[in-house]
C-alpha cells in the first residue's frame, strides 16, 4: 500500500485502530493463481493474527501451509467533493479524491484443522466482543455436545505478521481550512459513512 509520510500512522494509532476494529480481509492467492478473500473476525496475539473460516468455506483448502497472505482491516471511507474546499474559491486548482484509514498486514498462514485450538479462538473471540456486556454469552453456556458439533463446522487459521501498512488518508495535505471545508460537507452526507469519516478527519485536525 503506498503511504506518504503525512498519512503514516504512528504506531500506538495502529494499534488503537485495530483494536477498534476487530475484522478483516485475510487475502491469499490459491495453487491456481486465483486469489480468495475472506472477512474474519480476529484476534490480535503477539505477531499473530488468529481466526476462524467455516468449513464449506473452500478458501481454507486453498492454503498451502506457510503460505503468503495479506490481512487487510479498514474503517470507513467517503468521496471528497472539491466544492467543499476554501482554496476552489481562491484559486480553483482542486480535484475530487477519496479519504479513508487502513491497516494491511503481511505475513504467512497456517490453517490449524484440531478442535481444541479452534475451540480457544472462538473462547477468545467470544469474550472479546461479550466483555462489555452486562449479562456476556460464553462458550460454556451453550450444551457441550451442541458446541462440539459446532466446532466441526469450523476450521482455524493463524496468519504470522511479518510487516505492517498503516495509512489513514484524512486531508493532511490540505490546508486547515480545506480540511474544515471538507468536514462540514461530509457532515450534511446521508449516511453514517461520511460521518465517521469526518469523525476521523476532526480527530486528526486535532492533533
Amino acid at each position: 500500500m503506498y503511504v506518504p509520510h503525512f498519512n503514516a500512522m504512528a504506531d500506538a494509532e495502529t494499534e488503537a485502530f485495530l483494536a477498534a476494529h476487530p475484522a478483516g480481509h485475510l487475502v491469499t492467492v490459491g495453487p491456481d493463481g486465483r486469489p480468495d478473500a475472506t472477512l474474519l473476525p480476529l484476534i490480535l496475539d503477539e505477531g499473530r493474527v488468529l481466526a476462524h473460516f467455516a468449513r464449506a468455506n473452500d478458501h481454507w483448502r486453498r492454503i498451502a501451509p506457510g503460505s503468503a497472505g495479506l490481512v487487510v482491516v479498514a474503517a470507513a471511507d467517503a468521496y471528497i467533493s472539491p466544492s467543499w474546499y476554501a482554496s476552489k474559491a481562491e484559486h480553483g486548482r482542486v480535484v475530487p479524491t477519496w479519504n479513508y484509514s487502513e491497516v494491511q498486514l503481511s505475513g504467512t498462514v497456517t490453517v490449524h484443522d484440531d478442535p481444541d485450538w479452534v475451540r480457544d479462538v472462538v473462547t477468545r473471540l467470544t469474550h472479546r466482543h461479550e466483555a462489555h456486556r452486562a449479562e456476556r454469552w460464553a462458550v460454556t453456556d451453550a450444551p457441550e455436545r451442541y458446541v462440539t458439533g459446532q466446532l466441526r463446522a469450523i476450521v482455524g487459521v493463524e496468519f504470522a505478521i511479518e510487516s505492517v501498512s498503516a495509512k489513514a488518508k484524512l486531508s493532511q495535505n490540505r490546508s486547515d481550512a480545506d480540511r474544515e471545508g471538507a468536514i462540514a460537507g461530509l457532515s450534511r452526507e446521508p449516511g453514517h459513512a461520511a460521518h465517521d469519516v469526518a469523525d476521523a478527519m476532526r480527530a486528526a485536525l486535532g492533533d
